[in-house]
């Protein structure tokens, strides 16, 4: 298991030519490891690089070809060749310790305390102490030593990309209002995808002026219901003819060249949750409401939210980070064989601000909570309590009221195409930094790896 930093970084090992990408964060280990080939396992050990002074030997080659190979196969992606593999990994590590290099010469340092905290954080993701962590370290065939040097060189990696980096990387609000005119009206509509929810008034064949009159009336009280906020699946039921009545009038996410083109030109404009004047077709009227609209590379315009409730315990002297475990699993036997109320016991033992409400937290969106809370939450279904989950703030249980999708306010799109745009411009940045880093090291390329 390779353990490393849950923190914003650009791609370190990997592929040299690949974009930078967030850190999905740490797991457990698995119980296996993924191995190394036999016949790369079996290979004496030569230098195969030389970065300045400072060589690159084959076993340390071998020994990320694994790590990428155990990284890939724990996400279940197609494994590469070896030797395909290998000159890749070679030139990330070439690119890596020219950027130490740099980063030692411009005097970047990481100290005990901050080695000390990354093995803190690295344990409380994993959901165990740093005790236990060296331990599976060690297991795992790696020195502590080598573990926390690792570590070292990340924190120094990071702190070179927030200092050379970051600062050249800049979003003006043109920039994002651009981005989203060209969004809202995609000249290649094969890159939109669009969920409608529908409203039909049907007209008959041989209906009368006056009987399409007062259908049309019927759809426009329709109209100015759903515009004030009304429950668009209620009017549904009301006012609908259509067959799609049981899913609220959802017709389905799909690619916008799927729908009516009278559909897709009414909603080009819209944003989620908005909703067009009314269409006329052979058909009768047609009430429409944008569910979602994703475009192929842009952030989505809507979130999932949860609503959740937990409890709290904090370790202390007189309670220890075990017996705050224990105390919670027991907790949830005894709400799901109905012997206590979560609530009732939120209110009773929680030593959360929440536990008047017993233990309410109200509508959360994505990154509202600690990491190690959000990713226990994000794997319960409604209803489900959680087993105890550790972070920061102490031992919690969690139960999952309900999710709901919600549209992103004009202020959180226009964050989020942002945050889009900024990252988009930081992998450009970056890779253009780590070439002109790559291109003041003397490197000697020696014997082909592996």
């Amino acid at each position: 298991m390779t353990y490393r930093l849950k923190t914003l970084t650009l791609a370190m090992l990997m592929f040299a030519a690949a974009a930078p990408a967030q850190s999905q964060g740490l797991r457990l280990p698995s119980s296996t490891s993924f191995p190394v080939p036999t016949r790369v396992q079996t290979q004496a050990d030569f230098i195969v690089a030389v970065v300045n002074s400072d060589p690159v030997t084959n076993n340390q080659v071998r020994r990320e070809v694994g790590r990428t190979l155990q990284q890939l196969a724990q996400q279940n992606r197609p494994q590469p060749d070896v030797q395909a593999l290998a000159p890749e990994v070679l030139e990330s590590l070439i690119n890596r310790r020219a950027q130490l290099q740099f980063a030692r010469e411009t005097g970047l340092r990481a100290e005990e305390t901050a080695i000390d905290q990354a093995e803190k954080s690295i344990a409380l993701q994993n959901q165990f102490d740093v005790a236990e962590l060296r331990r599976r370290v060690e297991r795992d065939g790696q020195s502590v030593k080598d573990f926390r040097a690792e570590l070292a060189e990340q924190i120094v990696l990071q702190r070179l990309r927030e200092r050379d980096v970051e600062p050249r990387v800049r979003i003006s609000d043109l920039e994002v209002a651009h981005y989203q005119a060209e969004q809202l009206a995609p000249t290649d509509m094969s890159a939109l995808q669009l969920n409608l929810a529908h409203i039909l008034v049907s007209v008959p064949d041989a209906a009368t002026p006056a009987q399409v009159e007062a259908l049309r009336t019927r759809a426009q009280r329709a109209l100015e219901r759903a515009r004030t906020g009304e429950d668009f699946a209620a009017l549904v039921r009301e006012f609908s003819e259509a067959s799609d009545v049981a899913n609220g009038g959802q017709l389905g996410l799909r690619p916008a060249n799927r729908y009516p083109d009278l559909f897709v030109q009414a909603t080009r404009q819209l944003g989620v949750g908005d909703v067009p004047d009314l269409l006329r077709s052979p058909a009768g009227f047609h009430l429409i409401k944008v569910v979602e609209k994703l475009t192929a590379g842009a952030p989505t315009m809507a979130v999932t939210q949860s609503r959740a409730r937990h409890i709290l315990l904090v370790p202390s002297p007189n309670l220890s980070e075990f017996v705050a475990r224990q105390k919670l699993a027991d907790f949830k036997k005894r709400v799901l064989s109905r012997q206590a109320d979560f609530a009732s016991l939120a209110r009773e033992h929680s030593q959360d601000g929440s536990a008047a409400k017993g233990g309410e937290l109200g509508w959360a969106s994505p990154g509202m909570f600690v990491p190690e809370f959000e990713d226990a939450m994000n794997r319960l279904a409604p209803g489900d309590i959680s087993d105890p989950v550790i972070s920061r703030f102490g031992v919690h249980l969690i139960q999952l009221e309900e999710r709901r999708k919600a549209a992103l306010t004009p202020e959180q799109q226009r964050e989020a195409v942002r945050a889009m745009l900024h990252e988009k411009k930081l992998i450009e940045t970056y890779q253009t930094w780590a070439q002109d880093i790559r291109g003041r090291a003397y490197v000697e390329l020696r014997e082909p790896p592996l």
